[in-house]
């Protein structure tokens, strides 16, 4: 989300500039995700729900920039964020959930002509009373944009949890550039005479699950250095060494299970063919004796 600098108000030249870079980085940073995805024909541990949380977001978020004229750069910010994300999403529905391209293609631009519909709409419909001064309306879509945006960051962290911590499908330049842009814009708040908190809570917000997402993933590594030096002395891949470790864990858990069975139902049958013994006393020693005989 850009940082909203209303008309009128004294912005110090570094906030201007920090606000245009941090502006310009979170108007980009979908674009090596996009060559990311149609280099590697696939999206496996990119959610599709990120993707659309955040190509609806940017409903919300152009409501609330137009509704306050911000300045037009900031105004275009979400309309090329949310033409991106839709993009991506068309992506994540073609390659992996089955969408053939026409309808992907169609899929994403009825979902792109539905959003910017809503958008036109509710910009027509609330201009009017905001210049009366009811400002509510613009507040509220303002903080429904900053939740969906914070939530599109959620669900990277159930596949995370899926893979033990190992990140995939998420570029890192991608994830690399919207942390930046986060951070140029919460210091570009920081450096006005007043701080938006909306504003400066999401800014925190997205920064820190970013940084969660660099954490797993700096951990896995750490912990399976191993695996990654055999993956680069063999030169296969790291996915060809999990899978082939996966496959000798199944096997040594059905070995192990068959020997259990095998094991268990022998004693079993041996159990019943046996007869029992009992210990008794002869002369000061022992003598063990089937249960079923008596002495007389």
């Amino acid at each position: 989300m850009a940082n909203e600098n209303g008309e009128g108000e004294d912005i110090p030249v570094a906030a201007n500039v920090l606000g245009t870079i941090g502006t310009i980085l979170w108007c980009i940073q979908l674009v090596p995700q996009i060559w990311y995805n149609w280099r590697r024909k696939k999206t496996e541990g990119l959610p599709a729900s990120m993707m659309l949380l955040w190509a609806t977001c940017a409903v919300p978020l152009g409501i609330y920039l137009v509704l306050q004229n911000v300045n037009i750069p900031l105004q275009i910010q979400p309309q090329i964020f949310g033409a991106l994300s839709y993009v991506t999403w068309g992506q994540i529905l073609y390659y992996d959930h089955g969408y053939s391209r026409l309808k992907a293609i169609v899929v994403v631009l009825a979902a792109s002509a539905i959003s910017g519909g809503l958008e036109a709409l509710f910009i027509l419909t609330l201009r009017i009373p905001y210049r009366k001064g009811t400002t509510w309306p613009a507040l509220f879509f303002g903080i429904i944009a900053a939740i969906m945006l914070t939530l599109g960051l959620i669900p990277p962290y159930f596949e995370i949890r899926k893979r033990h911590g190992r990140v995939i499908g998420i570029n890192w330049f991608f994830l690399a550039i919207d942390t930046f842009g986060a951070l140029f814009s919460l210091f570009s708040l920081a450096a006005q005479k007043s701080f938006d908190i909306l504003g400066g809570v999401n800014y925190i917000l997205v920064a820190l699950l970013e940084f969660g997402i660099y954490g797993c993933h700096t951990v896995w590594r750490i912990r399976n250095r191993k695996l990654l030096r055999e993956a680069k002395k063999s030169g296969r891949s790291v996915d060809e060494l999990l899978e082939e470790r996966e496959l000798e864990r199944q096997r040594q858990r059905e070995l192990e299970s068959s020997n259990g069975e095998r094991f268990t139902g022998i004693d079993y049958d041996e159990e019943k063919s046996r007869p029992s013994t009992e210990a008794h006393s002869v002369d000061g020693g022992f003598v063990q004796e089937p249960a079923g005989w008596h002495r007389t």
